[in-house]
């Protein structure tokens, strides 16, 4: 059986590391104001895969955090993912040019979803879909819109698009240590045929054991924040359980 992939992430606002609860910007938590040297951290601890979030730019709509993302990239060496007011392809082609290996676009998908097709066809492996969910139905705008759509609607979309992955939130867990939602992103991956990662809420090492399973299902990675940066999560360890 393959490997879960577990991806640290790492959450930019003002140029410095933070997370959220349940992707309030009011509730941000600062974990850092060197984005550089926790990328280096975490490759130092094995990971050989990042995730990383412009905040400012999720609200934004544009990038927000350029010169700390690049820092990262150079600082990492290891394959980084990032997301976070994506919505042209200007924007893509940008962070594919200062050397991201995958992008992730979330409210575009929703919106204006031919453009994340155009660029999933043109660009093989390098386009995620971020598919975020408050109560099964798809936030938007940073999570500060909720649509009319369910997740599973919106992932079927791109079925057949040539997308990497779907990058699936539960934004009611995110940054909470409540535990990642397994059930609905299992769910997820048995409704569609395309590579799910799993995101929000992981509180321990138990959540990489409830997921390592259902990598035959389809659930390619998963991503932890708060639970490494408040030491609940040893990332060794977590590697090693993704690979047992």
């Amino acid at each position: 059986m393959a490997a879960l992939t577990i991806f640290p992430a790492i959450d930019l606002k003002g140029g410095q590391v933070v997370r959220l609860a349940e992707g309030d910007m009011d509730r941000a938590t600062i974990y850092g104001d060197n984005p550089a040297a926790q990328a280096e951290l975490f490759a130092k601890a094995g990971s050989q895969h990042l995730h990383v979030v412009d905040l400012d730019g999720a609200f934004a709509g544009e990038s927000v955090n350029g010169a700390a993302v690049e820092s990262i990239i150079k600082a990492f060496g290891g394959k980084v993912q990032v997301g976070g007011g994506i919505r042209d392809r200007a924007a893509v082609d940008r962070w594919l040019g200062l050397g991201v290996d995958r992008v992730i676009i979330g409210t575009a998908a929703l919106k204006d979803p031919e453009f994340v097709k155009s660029a999933a066809r043109d660009l093989p492996e390098r386009i995620v879909v971020g598919v975020d969910a408050r109560d099964g139905m798809v936030a938007t705008e940073g999570w500060a819109d909720v649509s009319d759509v369910t997740v599973e609607d919106l992932a079927r979309r791109f079925e057949d698009a040539g997308v990497a992955a779907l990058l699936f939130t539960d934004v009611g867990r995110d940054g909470l240590l409540k535990g990642c939602n397994v059930d609905a992103t299992v769910a997820l991956a048995k409704a569609v045929n395309i590579p799910v990662i799993a995101s929000g809420g992981v509180a321990d090492i138990n959540d990489i054991y409830a997921l390592r399973p259902h990598v035959a299902n389809g659930i390619e990675g998963v991503i932890t924040g708060r639970a490494l940066y408040d030491g609940r999560l040893d990332l060794a360890q977590a590697i090693a359980a993704g690979r047992a």
